[in-house]
């Protein structure tokens, strides 16, 4: 099988910690001098990571599948899936939910399919593999390119609808990916596809849905949460609900946590959107240093012998994903509204590959799947490429957006 990194945890947390928090402090100067966000520079921990592990100097080295990189993935996961969630705004689904549920609903699915095809006729894995391949690499992760979702010079309509897409798909994503994995492990030799969706989905639905209303009455209202409950005690009771409905869901009553949390988050964050902001002011800087941490994790497991062990196929499998399958997607989804070819090639061009697609394909790594090695490696390089691409080219195309619309906008 492909090699990707030793079979046991060999880094020691000392090592490790001594790493990361070298590249907290380096990338937070350096966001500081490039006028970039902190996330932004992705690439860089993505890039230290390659050249701190297998890749390059094998300083870390912490096993492919070791339980370290599966618990931080689902870690990672549910801090992910529990952001998004809450971002999904009641009020602004009810006004501009067009675009977005499109590209969900018509332009997800197509994008999944194309890579699979691509995957089963270039690369040469079975459909099953193919489609795996396609639902890791159908989420878009716009924060990799951060300035086309927080600069208000792009037109808010982008803006809400890229965001509010990359906030939906990881969760929409998630199902197919799961199903999947557990259909092409060795170890789940009891795979039924509707026992999968009555189970996992539809107990994972309904948890989510209980535990996040139970969540939205137990937080007290009015004058007790403003002068009594502390703005951060607030934020560690959403992180708190989101751990706790994983643990319930999956091992107390045998639901899918992922989905159970992704589900909750939803229904917290309708009922009560002032959640949503204390997380966004109080832990934000939590889900950073998850994201970053997976970025290098991710990084360090890379080698270029593993990127490239299907050769010229892997590398039309990038630019099939990038360049073919998501403007193909984007544009049939919008085919008949009033969007016109620039916004089109804009939403077109930034569905980024990021840190949904890591956490599931580390995941994946995890599973006992005959093809498993080869199926990360296949998603991670396009994730490499996309992340690169995408970060360095977020200003100019804001650049361009920006000054479109302003030119539209004059008499």
């Amino acid at each position: 099988m492909v090699p990707l990194a030793a079979a046991e945890h060999t880094t020691h947390f000392e090592d490790a910690a001594l790493v990361f928090g070298a590249l907290l402090v380096l990338g937070a100067l350096g966001s500081g001098l490039t006028k970039r966000s902190f996330l932004a520079m992705a690439p860089v921990f993505l890039l230290a990571g390659f050249l701190l592990g297998e890749g390059w100097l094998g300083v870390l080295d912490f096993g492919a599948r070791s339980h370290f990189v599966t618990q931080l993935a689902e870690v990672a996961l549910i801090v992910i899936l529990f952001r998004d969630g809450l971002e999904v705004d009641g009020e602004m689904l009810q006004r501009s939910w067009r675009l977005p549920a499109r590209k969900l609903v018509i332009a997800m699915p197509i994008t999944a399919c194309i890579v699979a095809l691509t995957t089963h006729v270039i690369v040469g894995l079975d459909w099953t593999e193919a489609f795996l391949v396609g639902a890791l690499l159908s989420p878009t992760d716009p924060i990799l390119s951060s300035g086309v979702v927080t600069n208000p010079r792009v037109p808010r309509v982008v803006r809400h609808s890229l965001n509010l897409e990359s906030g939906l798909n990881d969760g929409l994503a998630l199902a197919p990916v799961l199903a999947l994995t557990a259909a092409l492990s060795v170890t789940e030799t009891d795979f039924v596809w509707w026992r999968f969706v009555l189970q996992d989905v539809g107990l994972g639905l309904l948890y989510g849905l209980v535990i996040g209303y139970a969540a939205s009455w137990l937080l007290p209202r009015g004058s007790y949460t403003r002068d009594v409950m502390p703005a951060h005690q607030r934020s560690l009771y959403a992180l708190g609900i989101a751990f706790l409905t994983f643990g319930l869901a999956d091992v107390a009553l045998h639901g899918n946590g992922f989905i159970a949390v992704f589900v909750c988050a939803i229904t917290l964050g309708v009922r009560r959107p002032d959640v949503r902001g204390y997380v966004a002011d109080r832990a934000a800087d939590i889900v950073e240093v998850v994201k970053l941490g997976v970025f290098v994790v991710f990084g360090s497991l890379l080698t270029l012998h593993g990127l490239f062990t299907d050769g010229w196929a892997a590398v039309a499998l990038v630019v099939v994903t990038l360049l073919i399958a998501r403007p193909v997607a984007v544009w049939v989804a919008l085919a008949g509204t009033h969007v016109d070819w620039g916004t089109k090639a804009f939403m077109s061009w930034f569905g980024p590959k990021g840190i949904a697609t890591v956490t599931f394909s580390l995941i994946v790594l995890g599973e006992t799947i005959p093809q498993g090695g080869r199926i990360f490696n296949l998603a991670a390089l396009v994730v490499v490429c996309s992340v690169f691409a995408h970060s360095f080219t977020d200003t100019p195309g804001t650049e361009w957006i920006a000054r479109r619309s302003e030119e539209a906008a004059e008499p």
